[in-house]
């Protein structure tokens, strides 16, 4: 029988070794029919082997993890561009231990370009093909036994609110696979946040976040319209890069890119700093360490959640706090937990602070009691003189101490951002800190501001919303604030906010409610405000005024961006911001001309040509408020201003458009948005650069708490429930606790040419400035906006500033620097900080 079958199999595969044979004619007639019907079998399924074959692709296969090495997965938009600006951030050199699998989950198998990406990464990335709806895939995967599932969205989809809908099931999906999965998901739109609240398992206390890229873009914006250039900072803050200067650059761009490598970290305080307040460990930080401080997390006494304060003032800091850091590596940021003042105090270079081998660290931890820390704290010394527990110097005359301020608890839903203090009994009103006059300037011309408060207002009882986060008026009709050109034209329109708006009736909405809420924070006094004026058409305005009605001073324009008759009727030369907008869907034939309108609206207002501007010299010295007039007043320029001179912000889809918003920059164009010219200035932003945050949430979610809350002007959890039921902002009548939280820190600018500060800009250090501010006005500096030309008498010099994100301590200032501030809120609307 056996030597049938190897007969049979022999003849069949055409071998033929001959070794066997039929010897009869019967044999062989069967041979020759086994033959020819099994030739016609084999040839007819042979093609259904092949396919089955072929449909077990090598991305089917199982992760299978080391033990003990975590993994995340990443699913939604996986493409070769996502995944190359995702990982490029996630495996940055500048994190400190990165041992952590990137698993990517998609239904498609990788393109050429993609796989060899893979390949360079194969030993830190996985990617396997699937369905995030399926429960098989999500098991191939290992879901289940992730660090964490992050989802990204299509940033250039052509329905936004499509996309959000996508990424929520897939987040459905993997919660009802697994409820104790942690999500962190890209969401495009801002009202779309609220269908995460209905997943039962969707919990913000166990790491769930979400990163609405609206809400943050147009967030930077609006605080670009509060101190030009911060976007531009803080977006460079959360994203990992080397910032190493070159021979080959100019000055300004080496002084830029040194910036750009700090990022945020946050590291444990060692003992030493037990019992000091925020403005001397912070002072110590940047004198000794080398370090900026800029919040601290800090536990309530009830033993509820924590929350991070920036910049508090008054509170002692308890043990084993963690605080906030800016800094060019991790590795840096743990002087801050090595230094023993009793091993470091004498030591001058802040490289050789390492872990000390003295009595006081055991295990790890250095033992202080809290009455040898509250010692410490009073005795840092600058300079030889010994600094009061207020952090100001006891040789300094004149100077009164800070009111003694006790940090606001609470128990939130999560870890807020709290920039709240209690006010002490006002006692120092007799001997204030001296104020910081700032003369307003915009566009080189002095202007006058208002500085009237509006006693009408003061009486009203319903002037905050029922968080008492931000202004609030009652409901307005759209056609109450609706403007002609004419009327527009008599309507004297100062230091304002002009947003230049291109969109069709049925464009998708964009939440400009995120973009004038920052504008309409509490912690603004009513006079202070800015008035937000939007050129565009009516009929989409009418769609987002829902979210618009209950915010005050709020006029709209039925017009075009690209009307210069439009433009100076809302007097664009006198705007302290104007912004480029655009709800306009992109065209799939041609991304690169999404921008086409914004970049045509940039260039119109920067040819356009205005007239003298007629001021009254007099007033300027009026203003004793130091934050409402932000302004340089060192250029002094007469004659017509040009449009140039408009300070303005453009929002752009597609990257590579940069090139085109400035004429005189060298910028290649397949240079990264962050290295060009317009993006350095603060003139231009993108919301590729949000792509960052998925990594810093992951490795820190309480990072992504303290920039939504600087930017989004202090939104918190309880107005998130409140957003969500879709009916906007509801008003609330005053009571101590919500009058409590106007008193957090807004971020500010502050010019160096007059006032009490401008001694530093005479050739002083950085480092001066610093701690002179922190002492004098509780104010804690983070950076410089500084004019690319250090002189404006060139002929080809231009006005044009850059921002330099926490320089080096020593330095030099100019008088034509201003600094970026976390400032704190003025209770007296008519005295000085």
């Amino acid at each position: 029988y056996w030597n049938a079958v190897y007969f049979l199999m022999v003849t069949m595969s055409t071998v033929g070794y001959g070794d066997i044979t039929c010897l009869t004619e019967v044999g062989r007639v069967f041979q020759l029919m086994f033959l020819a019907v099994g030739l016609m079998l084999f040839a007819g399924v042979l093609p259904e082997i092949l396919e089955l074959l072929g449909q077990r692709s090598k991305w089917m296969g199982s992760y299978s993890g080391v033990k003990g090495k975590r993994h995340i997965v990443v699913c939604g938009n996986i493409t070769f561009e996502s995944v190359s600006v995702f990982l490029k951030d996630f495996l940055h050199e500048d994190r400190d231990d990165v041992d952590v699998e990137v698993v990517f989950l998609h239904r498609a198998e990788p393109d050429l370009e993609f796989e060899g990406l893979l390949k360079r990464q194969h030993t830190r990335v996985k990617y396997f093909q699937g369905s995030l709806m399926n429960a098989m895939d999500l098991e191939r995967a290992k879901v289940h036994e992730a660090d964490a599932c992050l989802v990204l969205a299509n940033k250039y989809c052509p329905d936004p609110d499509a996309e959000d809908a996508a990424n929520i099931m897939r987040v459905i999906s993997m919660k009802n696979y697994c409820e104790e999965s942690r999500i962190i998901i890209q969401l495009m739109q801002y009202h779309n946040k609220a269908y995460l609240l209905n997943i039962p398992s969707w919990d913000w206390k166990q790491g769930d976040d979400v990163i609405c890229l609206a809400e943050l873009k147009l967030g930077f914006i609006a605080q670009s319209c509060l101190a030009p250039g911060f976007s531009t900072m803080m977006a460079n803050l959360f994203a990992m890069r080397s910032g190493e200067p070159s021979d080959d650059m100019q000055a300004w761009q080496n002084d830029y890119i040194q910036g750009t490598g700090c990022e945020m970290y946050t590291e444990t305080l060692s003992p030493t700093f037990t019992g000091m307040t925020f403005s001397q460990a912070s002072e110590l930080c940047f004198v000794k360490l080398k370090l900026l401080l800029l919040a601290v997390e800090v536990r309530p006494d009830d033993g509820g959640d924590t929350k991070i304060s920036i910049n508090p003032r008054g509170s002692k800091i308890p043990a084993n706090t963690v605080g906030f850091f800016i800094a060019q590596s991790a590795e840096e940021v743990k002087r801050a937990w090595y230094y023993c003042k009793a091993c470091h105090e004498d030591v001058k270079n802040e490289n050789q602070i390492k872990k000390c081998k003295c009595k006081n660290f055991i295990g790890g931890m250095m033992v202080h009691s809290v009455l040898k820390s509250q010692q410490i704290g009073q005795h840092i010394t600058t300079d030889g003189k010994p600094v009061q527990p207020n952090g100001v110097a006891a040789s300094k005359p004149g100077l009164q101490p800070a009111p003694s301020v006790v940090a606001k608890t609470g128990t939130p839903l999560k870890k807020n951002v709290s920039m709240k203090e209690e006010s002490a009994p006002d006692i120092f009103q007799e001997n204030p800190r001296p104020p910081i006059r700032q003369d307003p300037m915009r566009n080189g011309h002095p202007v006058i501001v208002p500085m009237t408060p509006d006693f009408d207002f003061e009486k009203t009882e319903m002037k905050y919303d029922s968080t008492g986060m931000f202004h609030w008026t009652p409901a307005r009709s759209i056609d109450d604030c609706i403007l002609d050109r004419n009327q527009a034209a008599m309507t004297v329109l100062n230091g304002h906010v002009v947003v230049c708006l291109f969109a069709h009736s049925d464009s998708p909405l964009i939440g400009l409610r995120n973009l004038v809420m920052p504008l309409r924070a509490s912690n603004f006094h009513f006079h202070e405000l800015k008035h937000v004026v939007i050129v565009g058409a009516v009929d989409y305005i009418k769609r987002e005024w829902k979210t618009l009605q209950n915010l005050p001073k709020i006029s709209v324009l039925n017009g075009s961006p690209l009307s210069r008759a439009d433009l100076r009727a809302v007097n664009v030369n006198l705007c302290d911001m104007c912004v480029i907008l655009s709800a306009k869907v992109p065209s799939n034939d041609d991304p690169t001309l999404a921008d086409k309108e914004a970049i045509l609206a940039s260039l119109n207002i920067k040819a356009m040509t205005f007239g003298d501007v007629v001021t009254n010299m007099d007033s300027m010295g009026d203003s004793k408020d130091a934050l409402n007039n932000m302004g340089d007043t060192s250029v002094k320029r007469q004659g017509p201003i040009y449009g140039t001179n408009v300070p303005m912000i453009t929002e752009l889809v597609n990257d590579s458009n940069v090139q085109f918003l400035d004429q005189d920059d060298d910028d290649d164009p397949d240079t990264e948005l962050y290295l060009t010219q317009p993006f350095a200035c603060g003139t231009a932003f993108a919301v590729s650069v949000l792509d960052s945050l998925m990594s810093t949430t992951y490795f820190n979610q309480n990072a992504l708490t303290l920039i939504r809350s600087l930017i989004t002007g202090g939104a918190t959890p309880e107005l998130e429930i409140i957003l969500a039921e879709g009916a906007g902002l509801r008003g609330g009548y005053s009571t101590p606790d919500t009058l409590a939280n106007r008193d957090r820190c807004r971020v500010g600018q502050i010019s160096l040419s007059d006032g009490p500060l401008a001694t530093f800009g005479e050739g002083r250090k950085y480092q001066d400035l610093f701690v002179a501010s922190l002492r004098n006005y509780g104010m804690l500096c983070i950076g410089l906006y500084r004019l690319r030309d250090a002189t404006l008498t060139a002929v080809d010099a231009t006005s044009k500033r850059y921002v330099i994100t926490n320089p080096p301590f020593d330095f030099g200032l100019l008088p034509t620097d201003q600094v970026f501030v976390f400032i704190h809120w003025n209770k007296r609307q008519s005295t000085s900080l």
